[in-house]
């Protein structure tokens, strides 16, 4: 046993004079030390209910022979932090968590570790985490909440923030916006739509690093404890046959979840996420890879906000599986990638059927042919761009107009909600990239503010920053290079036209070779917003996010 190193022998007496401390019987030192790496905080919605996902997996491990031991993992609520500086924090925590994780399970050697996170970052966090440590480790996370309701019609999160943009435009009250305010988010979870968390929870399962109904199973069902009980079990059976999470996360199965993620229509940030995890295999994933996968890879659900159905509709309609179980049926997916549960894809799989063709389209009639992400380059994206095709009304899908330059977000929105941005033009927010914002923040209240203003079938959005998975309409994010790096986005000016063609993934602004050098040669970089702090260290590190916005030391004093 790998905690042996802390427990076992003559030198190992004080170690386990401090177990003792602990309460620590001699009885479970001789048994596997399992890590539970608990997200819990009173903060997010989607954290709030962990504390019992983390009882229930004790149980599980304690049940199976092992000796659960909790430890805490930090957790920012993209919600609550969104349109302020406070998202600077969000993502930048992606690592911070990784970091954490990775030393606490090292430095006190647990044999094994079950991740229970739930929101945005932690999921993407802990898989990395996971492929560092690589000791036995499964994830169950805290589940969805269930859609709210509004006068008979279900509603999410993105309906709130849009609810707020069709009050600047004067087509709802107060007392409107109070309503939905009031019943949008009705229990604890995981925001019910396809946003970001569900999409990295659903992302777990095609990996195989979750157990079946891990993305959809809603936080407030039963089910759900058990399988939190589930997993605890699991891991033990990991652990005896010492099944490890790089034989999990391979390059296959990272492709895995990455058509999973084209058939489900997942969030923008699986392109920041997937690239983040496969770095830690060291797996180099170039977000190009999209656009192949894409091609050959029907958009099979329009969960929240691309349509009217949510999580709770995916789980009853037979969740990731099923869907997986319809891909494989055009042979799109490798069926032999090891799972946590002992078994390969295709054997979990195999029998699971869907039981919505309302919710989960069959391959027969697809929303679309190709997958629900895209990847637009050109020569305002050299590197890359990446947009949710899936949420794109077909008028949006090419698309001419003068460029509405801003260099912030704040800016961008007293322009949208005070009547400035007009039908046709191109809102470009830049200097919010990894480095420029620094943190690389979601702009949901733009896009949001866009759609309640009734524009989302006629204005674009582009920006070095990224997206909430709450967003929709035609919002181009994670343009590399970033406007703080010299890339051409920095370089656009108010007017220039902005040339979107989704279909043909590109994305060009209207403006000569000769005239964009002209420009690179007078542009000088800006002073950094932030100085001090973490986000500091951040920005010095991080990469474009074309690469996932991974750290990374700079070489030869870069």
């Amino acid at each position: 046993m790998k905690s042996d190193n802390v427990k076992k022998g003559m030198k190992q007496a004080p170690h386990r004079s401090l177990l003792n401390a602990l309460g620590m019987t001699a009885e479970e030192m001789d048994k596997p030390m399992v890590g539970i790496v608990s997200s819990y905080n009173e903060i997010v919605p989607g954290h709030m209910n962990l504390d019992k996902i983390v009882e229930a997996v004790k149980l599980g491990v304690a049940e199976a022979g092992g000796v659960p031991v909790v430890f805490p993992a930090i957790a920012v609520c993209d919600g609550i932090a969104m349109g302020h500086v406070g998202m600077k924090y969000s993502l930048v925590t992606r690592d911070l968590i990784a970091d954490s994780t990775e030393c606490m399970a090292l430095a006190h050697q647990f044999d094994a570790l079950v991740m229970v996170p739930n929101c945005d970052k932690n999921v993407p966090g802990l898989l990395m985490a996971a492929a560092r440590v690589n000791v036995p480790t499964v994830f169950v996370s805290g589940g969805p909440m269930l859609a709210g309701r509004v006068h008979g019609q279900k509603r999410s999160l993105s309906s709130m923030f849009e609810a707020v943009g069709a009050h600047a435009a004067g087509t709802m009250t107060e007392d409107e916006v109070r309503e939905f305010e009031e019943k949008v988010c009705p229990t604890c979870g995981s925001c019910s739509g396809m946003y970001t968390a569900n999409s990295m929870n659903c992302l777990t399962e095609a990996l195989g690093m979750g157990l079946q109904g891990n993305g959809t199973i809603p936080a407030v069902y039963s089910e759900r404890i058990k399988l939190a009980k589930h997993a605890g079990m699991a891991v033990m059976e990991m652990y005896r046959k010492d099944i490890r999470p790089r034989d999990i996360m391979t390059k296959d199965a990272i492709l895995n979840a990455l058509t999973v993620d084209m058939a489900l229509g997942c969030s923008t940030n699986s392109m920041l996420h997937l690239p983040a995890i496969a770095h830690e295999i060291g797996f180099d994933f170039d977000i190009a890879f999209a656009n192949d996968i894409s091609e050959k890879t029907p958009n099979l659900c329009h969960l929240a906000p691309a349509g009217p159905t949510y999580m709770e509709d995916l789980n009853e309609a037979g969740g990731v599986y099923a869907v997986m179980n319809q891909l494989s049926e055009l042979g799109l997916l490798n069926l032999d990638c090891m799972t946590v549960s002992g078994k390969t894809i295709g054997e979990c799989i195999k029998n699971v059927k869907n039981r919505d063709e309302e919710v989960i389209r069959p391959l027969s009639n697809p929303y679309s042919k190709t997958g629900g992400l895209a990847v637009l380059k050109g020569n305002l994206a050299p590197d890359g761009s990446v947009v949710k095709r899936s949420a794109v009304v077909d008028e949006m899908m090419v698309h001419e107009g003068p460029a509405r330059v801003f260099d912030c977000e704040e800016d961008a929105i007293a322009a949208i909600t005070g009547g400035k941005i007009v039908a046709g033009d191109v809102v470009v927010i830049r200097y919010e990239g990894p480095k420029g914002g620094p943190g690389m923040r979601e702009m949901l209240n733009p896009t949001s503010a866009i759609a309640g203003m009734g524009l989302g079938s006629s204005v674009a959005l582009i920006t070095d920053g990224r997206f909430s998975g709450a967003s929709r309409g035609a919002s181009i994010g994670h343009v590399s290079p970033e406007a703080a790096v010299g890339g051409p986005i920095a370089l656009v000016k108010e007017g220039d036209i902005i040339k979107i063609n989704i279909p043909a993934m590109t994305l060009d602004v209207d403006v000569t070779e000769e005239e964009m050098a002209a420009r690179k040669a007078a542009w000088t970089p800006r002073e950094p917003k932030v100085t001090s702090g973490y986000l500091t260290r951040y920005r010095e590190l991080v990469t474009s996010g074309n690469r996932g916005a991974i750290l990374e030391v700079p070489k030869n004093n870069e």
